[in-house]
């Protein structure tokens, strides 16, 4: 854990790329640590070129394989990749599972390529403010692209789309995920839409999820940015597809710079980075404040004892702090 008087050392070993010292800062996130809030304020203003790409999509899909792909293609390209694989949280130790990580073991050696597994913390859209700031850790380290996998929570993953400059959302053939994800209105958040197929996926199931997406895409309202969101086929076992995909992907960063919504989609973030964080600094001091308060002590013991029951406990203690 580095010491105060140490910070500009340490920023600038992760600006120069350091993966251990950037290992050290994401642990400082993940830890709540309160050094970690002082070193993002002095990484942000080198933040803010790196692509960020958003993998979402129900659990099974195949997001995990279709990344170690996507980390291949973009190195081909010699590309920095920095990957955040959203693992669900253990419910014994809190941490990540470290799932996703093991599948994309084949890059462990590449230098340029950083990866780490972040626990959900139950976040029901698949992401926590910390990922937000663990990507804003790997942008001032220099990648050029950021993965971001969710955790594969299905339906309620719209965060992703908020953090992620663009958004991938993976289907598999024959499972009607298609029609589930309007209904939901993932569509709506989509960018690119990958219709993964296994070794043991029919053929016709693929094409017909290829067309009811196409359809489902061109009956939607006209996008406010003018991007056509396309909609491909893989293989994430054999590799088919993903040097498309990838470039998909890249079209897709040219068309934001080009149409200048790169930096209109960087203010979208800022505003809602800072929500975040107005949201949980205040939650943080209201629940600090109220712990040590005498009437939640008093309360705690009436729910301990059976005197009272939680939900009118929880109705109390707000109502001493309206007086």
């Amino acid at each position: 854990m580095p010491d105060l008087s140490d910070i500009s050392d340490f920023i600038k070993r992760i600006m120069a790329g350091d993966q251990n010292a950037g290992a050290r800062m994401i642990r400082l996130i993940e830890s709540d640590d309160p050094q970690a809030f002082e070193l993002l304020r002095a990484l942000y203003p080198h933040s803010g070129k790196g692509f960020i790409i958003g993998i979402t999509g129900s659990p099974g899909a195949g997001k995990s394989t279709i990344i170690n792909g996507l980390i291949t293609q973009f190195r081909k390209k010699d590309l920095k990749v920095g990957v955040i694989a959203v693992d669900p949280t253990s419910p014994f130790s809190g941490g990540a599972i470290l799932g996703d990580r093991l599948r994309m073991q084949t890059h462990a050696t590449d230098e340029k390529v950083f990866i780490r597994s972040m626990a959900s913390r139950g976040h029901s859209g698949g992401l926590s403010r910390a990922t937000r700031d663990a990507a804003l850790v790997l942008d001032a380290m220099g990648y050029h692209i950021i993965l971001i996998e969710t955790v594969g929570a299905g339906q309620a993953e719209f965060d992703i789309s908020f953090l992620a400059h663009s958004v991938g959302i993976v289907t598999v053939p024959g499972t009607c995920d298609g029609i589930q994800a309007v209904k939901a209105g993932i569509l709506e958040t989509g960018n690119i839409f990958i219709v993964n197929k296994g070794d043991l996926a029919d053929a016709a199931d693929a094409d017909i999820s290829l067309h009811q997406l196409t359809q489902m895409i061109a009956m939607g309202k006209d996008r406010r940015t003018g991007w056509k969101p396309k909609v491909l086929t893989t293989n994430g076992l054999t590799g088919d597809g993903l040097t498309e995909l990838a470039t998909a992907f890249l079209d897709h960063h040219e068309f934001m710079i080009t149409n200048h919504l790169f930096e209109e989609k960087r203010k979208e973030q800022e505003t809602l980075y800072f929500t975040s964080l107005l949201r949980d600094l205040t939650l943080k001091k209201l629940m600090a404040f109220m712990e040590n308060s005498p009437e939640y002590k008093e309360v705690l013991n009436k729910i301990g004892s059976g005197e009272m029951d939680p939900i009118t406990a929880a109705e109390l203690v707000v109502k001493q702090m309206r007086k």
